[in-house]
């Protein structure tokens, strides 16, 4: 049988932890390897003086990826937290006194955007019929595709359809086609940045992440973000996964075109099968030997990767009324921001920054009669990072946020702590400390990602956010469901056939 095999999972995030539980839904034997003390990836959890704070993703969008995926394994998200649909759903700030807050019903939203710039209700339904459109043909003909080759997408109907997703027109081009205002533009643009690229470099076919917010919705689950991690932890757990916390992975045995074991800092671990949910480029650079990679040092140099960013996890002593749960900070020029990413590496001069307060809407993040903020400045990968400078940001941030909504939380500060480029490199292996992976740049979709199965050794696959589908929580949740699809795929087809030793 084909059953039973040894599974290494290497990395607890949201696609190691899916495909752990699938994996072992089907009978084998899955060990998942988590080198820091608390499973979920970027999505871990702190906790201190009363305060929680969702360290990573603070987004929940594309409600019905969680639905699917929990499906799969016999359950359903309501069985382990309560999910609220966020109204208004954010709050853009354009400047003191100006900003709009963005309503979760559609006929509001019409309304918000009829109110900014007369006749753009009806520009917005076509919009948005496009927007589904791509959305549709996204999740059901592309995003569920392993992409190991072109092949996959010489269909006549994945070609026919292919049309409808606009890859060589700019989302920068394809809004301002409908609209004019700056303030419409920049808030159907927004959607993109979680993405890791600027507008103009993102192929319009991401206007699906419009569909995706302003019809599906934003969401929160009750107890913040690690309610979806100790959901997966708990069902991966009950089909039998072995979650080894603190077991850092020091290299991957490959012998003869087949992984034998993977070496920890805790010994060996024998596998017939390894799947490596950690960063791509460490496990194919600093874990393999070298005939083994997939890639050179200069393919991963010449990557154009998604910002990192500095968090500020904030506890203040007060409520806060004139914020939302999700606030982000449009004050300044997006061009100038964008080009500190990417054309001129640096820290911003005057960055752009996203503030959530999920104790807005959850009385059980903070101490009563408190608030917890997080604040979030994307920022270049690779560049400089120390204690000095995150302070520096810090006060201009607490600076503009007093500034554009008049509120005071300076000398209300009880906790604080940051996180930075050094954190993802240290915690996560991360590529020049990028937190999102590779931004979703034409040349950067599909096929045309990092590939997911070994090209050299037979029984290795990758997950997660620098392969397909891409960066996010939902995507990597999908592929966490593609890789394991794959390596059953593998594992069946091989067990088959004859005089074929897993040992």
């Amino acid at each position: 049988m084909y059953k039973d095999k040894r599974v290494i999972i290497i990395g607890a995030g949201f696609s190691g932890l899916a495909a752990a539980a699938l994996m072992a839904k089907k009978g084998h034997n899955v060990t998942l390897l988590e080198k820091n003390d608390q499973p979920g990836g970027r999505a871990r959890v702190w906790e201190k003086d009363g305060f929680r704070f969702d360290m990573g993703p603070s987004w929940y969008w594309m409600p019905e990826v969680f639905e699917n995926y929990f499906a799969l394994l016999d359950r359903k998200p309501t069985d382990f937290y309560e999910l609220k649909r966020l109204d208004p759903g954010y709050r853009v700030y354009f400047g003191k006194d100006n900003l709009i807050d963005v309503p979760a019903k559609m006929d509001e939203i019409e309304a918000l955007f009829e109110s900014i710039e007369p006749g753009s209700a009806k520009k917005l339904r076509a919009f948005l019929a496009k927007a589904e459109t791509k959305y549709k043909i996204g999740m059901g003909e592309y995003v569920f595709k392993p992409s190991h080759s072109i092949a996959e997408y010489l269909d006549f109907n994945v070609i026919k359809k292919s049309f409808s997703l606009q890859l060589f027109t700019s989302m920068s081009a394809h809004v301002r086609k409908y609209f004019k205002h700056p303030k419409l533009i920049r808030l159907l643009e927004f959607p993109v940045l979680f993405l890791g690229a600027t507008p103009e470099n993102t192929p319009a076919m991401y206007s699906m992440m419009n569909y995706a917010d302003l019809v599906l919705g934003t969401w929160y689950p009750i107890g913040g973000m690690y309610e979806i991690v100790k959901a997966m932890v708990s069902i991966a757990e009950k089909q039998g996964v072995h979650i080894e916390l603190g077991t850092g992975v020091t290299k991957i045995n490959i012998q003869n075109g087949y992984v034998r074991s993977v070496g920890t800092n805790k010994g060996d671990y024998p596998a017939d099968m390894v799947i490596a949910g950690a960063d791509y480029e460490h496990v194919d650079q600093y874990l393999v030997n070298e005939p083994y990679r997939n890639y050179s040092k200069k393919y991963w140099d010449t990557r154009t990767l998604s910002p990192s960013c500095l968090i500020w996890y904030i506890g203040i002593n007060k409520k806060i009324g004139s914020i939302q749960h999700h606030n982000p900070f449009f004050d300044e020029d997006f061009d100038q921001h964008a080009k500190d990413i990417y054309t001129d590496p640096r820290w911003p001069q005057k960055p752009l920054f996203y503030v959530c307060c999920s104790s807005k809407t959850d009385a059980t993040v903070a101490p009563e009669n408190c608030d917890n903020l997080f604040f979030l400045m994307p920022v270049a990968p690779g560049i400089d990072d120390s204690e000095a400078i995150r302070q520096q940001y810090l006060d201009l941030m607490i600076a503009r946020f007093e500034k554009v909504t008049g509120e005071r939380i300076r000398d209300n500060i009880i906790l604080k702590r940051s996180y930075a480029l050094n954190n993802f490199k240290a915690d996560y292996h991360s590529f020049k400390g990028n937190a999102y992976g590779l931004a979703n740049t034409l040349r950067q979709t599909a096929f045309l990602k990092p590939v997911m199965k070994s090209k050299k050794v037979k029984n290795f696959f990758y997950t997660g956010q620098l392969t397909v589908p891409g960066p996010g929580v939902p995507p990597a949740i999908i592929s966490g469901q593609i890789v394991a699809k794959e390596a059953m795929k593998y594992l069946e087809t091989v067990g088959k056939l004859k005089n074929v030793s897993f040992r």
